[in-house]
């Protein structure tokens, strides 16, 4: 039976990339660290566009750049146009596109109003992320900012931020639904046996504080399945491991790859 497709309703986080100088070393990094295999998306003479897939599913995008390195994360929208419009009536600026990328779909980025950057991205063949939340794979991005713009975010992607105590989180009111009517019938009942949060299951992202010396921006956490395994690998093959973390919900560890990107691998370890 053919497995049906992840799709994302619009103002969901859907896909993530980045761009590297060197492609094949951010191939090679990634590979081992994450366990990605890796496909050709870009035709001959574009430039370099590679899909990262787990179990033969798209998990994130390897592009070749020279710009600062750094993971790009992206917000599903319905109409691209609409939504640029949206974004400069409410204090954001377009800074790239929109970009046809080839059958695949259409990408914009833009900044916030505290200058911020994130992407936007209408598909047409690649609807995003095929897999998420196991290990290699894409768990969520946080929007790291001392001052987040919450009421941006809102007016132009109607999103909810609920102060939990411990963090913000970020939730598109119907996205439960959506995954409970596609491809996680059992959500709701599998999200309650560790007693997670209400609302968690419209969930896209939290707000965390901003770190010193990093400017504002949105952070790709990947899913592992052994925090200090992969620890241990990014050191091996080049990166370097900033911090490491226990929290009552994960263990987890921040890493600068070999070219200088960050992220960070996160191992689910929910309370008894």
């Amino acid at each position: 039976m053919t497995q049906q497709q992840r799709t994302y309703p619009q103002g969901v986080t859907s896909w993530v990339d980045i761009e590297q100088r060197d492609v094949d070393g951010a191939l090679a990094f990634y590979g081992a660290v994450l366990g990605w295999t890796f496909h050709q998306a870009s035709p001959p003479g574009a430039p370099r566009y590679v899909i990262a897939q787990i179990d033969g599913l798209d998990v994130a995008g390897v592009g070749e750049g020279t710009d600062e390195p750094g993971w790009h994360t992206y917000v599903a929208v319905d109409d691209i146009d609409a939504v640029l419009d949206r974004i400069t009536s409410a204090g954001g600026a377009v800074t790239t596109g929109p970009t046809v990328a080839g059958e695949g779909g259409t990408w914009a980025g833009f900044t916030d109003p505290q200058g911020v950057p994130l992407r936007l991205w209408q598909p047409k063949r690649r609807l995003g992320a095929q897999i998420v939340n196991a290990p290699g794979a894409w768990n969520f991005s946080d929007l790291r900012s001392d001052e987040p713009a919450t009421s941006f975010y809102t007016q132009v992607f109607g999103w909810v931020f609920d102060d939990l105590g411990f963090g913000t989180m970020i939730r598109v009111p119907g996205y439960g639904d959506h995954l409970a009517a596609t491809t996680d019938a059992d959500i709701r009942e599998r999200q309650a046996e560790v007693s997670v949060p209400p609302g968690f299951e419209d969930a896209i992202g939290w707000v965390a504080p901003a770190v010193e010396n990093e400017a504002p921006h949105w952070h790709v956490t990947f899913a592992v399945a052994d925090r200090d395994r992969t620890a241990a690998l990014a050191t091996e093959h080049g990166g370097e491991v900033l911090a490491s973390e226990d929290t009552p919900w994960a263990l987890t560890t921040t890493i600068r790859d070999p070219q200088g990107a960050l992220f960070t691998g996160s191992q689910f370890t929910p309370p008894e």
